[in-house]
């Protein structure tokens, strides 16, 4: 097995990535204790190499495989791909691209809402995979060979499974969808985290413009500090410390040291201080600092019936046609398009969502598709009368 430990075996092996079409990709990393992501291994194959680079070897330098991650004539295969993306965006100051996310595509063909990596090997290649190095501290070293093996599997067996399901995605149709979702994955605020952005993190508890102002105010100051300290956010302070604060809004020391959810001693520090002066700000600029929160839309009355008819043909459309059905439509587009229909602004009502589920669905609600039972089959049929 080779593992890359030095700048010109990473350079040869770059070289031989750069001959394929596509490249496999996956990370092992820590982040029990950080904000950021610490990389510590990273498995790379092609249609005729395959091996493991020590990102924390001594001397390493990664511009030959970060660049190629950049290279856009070579798809990158991940599954799962949102955390790695989110590491070499951090790495590289761009997103990888083009992507193919195995899981999507997955769902595109019928194993289900995020099906695990392990269980997609089952399905596509019937191979049961070792579970028990899952809980590897990847920091450590020397990795024992196993533990390498291991690695290393997770990019093989993506290299195995790629060309037959884009073979199937292409069969079927589909293969335009996970490009479409593909877009989703390439955004690069998905892979950003602004201090003054943090609150949407939050849950909305209050619409008052000066609860709003202090909730922002909090959740930056939280973001920055987790940020600089390079440690989880919750051991800054926890979400429901966040929401007491923003809820009371102390002007001092004393008044934050009182609220259960602030940590006893912390209305001492100097980072106590800094934030009751975001705090104390943000309530004076209040008008324009505090964020617009959009109020929910009113819904009409008794949609339950309706609601619970369109799940039903969401369910026999996905099933009969091997989708999963969170790929096309999740709770909150079904009761938007039964309170709104046409003019609610959701996904299923869009691309590829559209023709899977949407047109239906708006038949259904215009009385045009109903739904009826066939020996023990449920299934949707056009109701409309002849003329």
């Amino acid at each position: 097995m080779d593992v890359i430990t030095t700048t010109p075996a990473l350079v040869g092996f770059c070289k031989q990535l750069a001959k394929g079409e596509y490249m496999c990709v996956d990370t092992e990393f820590m982040r029990d204790s950080t904000f950021w992501s610490k990389l510590c291994l990273i498995q790379a194959s092609g249609p005729n190499c395959e091996a493991v680079i020590d990102p924390l070897a001594e001397g390493l330098d990664m511009s030959a495989f970060l660049d190629l991650l950049m290279e856009p004539t070579i798809t990158k295969v991940m599954h799962a791909a949102r955390q790695d993306m989110e590491i070499f965006y951090a790495l590289c100051d761009d997103v990888p691209s083009p992507l193919f996310d195995t899981q999507i595509a997955a769902m595109a063909l019928g194993y289900g809402d995020s099906v695990g990596y392990m269980a997609l090997v089952k399905g596509r290649l019937g191979l049961n995979l070792d579970k028990g190095q899952r809980f590897t501290d990847w920091s450590r070293r020397p990795l024992s060979p196993k533990q390498l093996h291991y690695a290393l599997g997770d990019v093989t067996h993506l290299r195995d499974m790629y060309p037959g399901m884009v073979a199937d995605l292409e069969e079927k149709g589909r293969l335009h969808w996970v490009e479409q979702e593909m877009e989703t994955l390439l955004e690069p605020s998905l892979y950003t985290y602004l201090p003054e952005n943090a609150w949407k993190r939050l849950k909305i508890r209050n619409p008052k413009q000066d609860y709003l102002a202090a909730l922002k105010a909090v959740a930056a100051w939280r973001e920055e500090e987790a940020q600089a300290r390079d440690t989880p956010r919750n051991r800054i302070l926890k979400d429901d410390g966040v929401y007491d604060i923003a809820l009371n809004k102390p002007a001092t020391v004393q008044a934050l040291g009182n609220l259960r959810g602030v940590p006893r001693g912390f209305e001492k520090s100097r980072a106590a201080d800094k934030l009751l002066r975001r705090i104390k700000t943000a309530i004076a600029e209040k008008e324009t600092y505090a964020p617009v929160v959009p109020k929910p839309p009113r819904m009409p009355p008794n949609l339950g019936p309706t609601v619970d008819m369109l799940k039903t043909l969401l369910r026999l459309r996905c099933e009969y046609n091997d989708i999963a059905p969170r790929l096309v439509a999740n709770a909150s587009d079904i009761e938007m398009l039964a309170a709104f229909g046409e003019k609610a602004d959701i996904a299923c009502l869009k691309g590829w969502r559209r023709e899977a589920f949407g047109d239906d669905a708006l038949g259904m609600l215009a009385g045009k598709i109903g739904l009826r039972l066939e020996g023990r089959k449920v299934v949707a049929k056009d109701i409309t009368p002849d003329v």
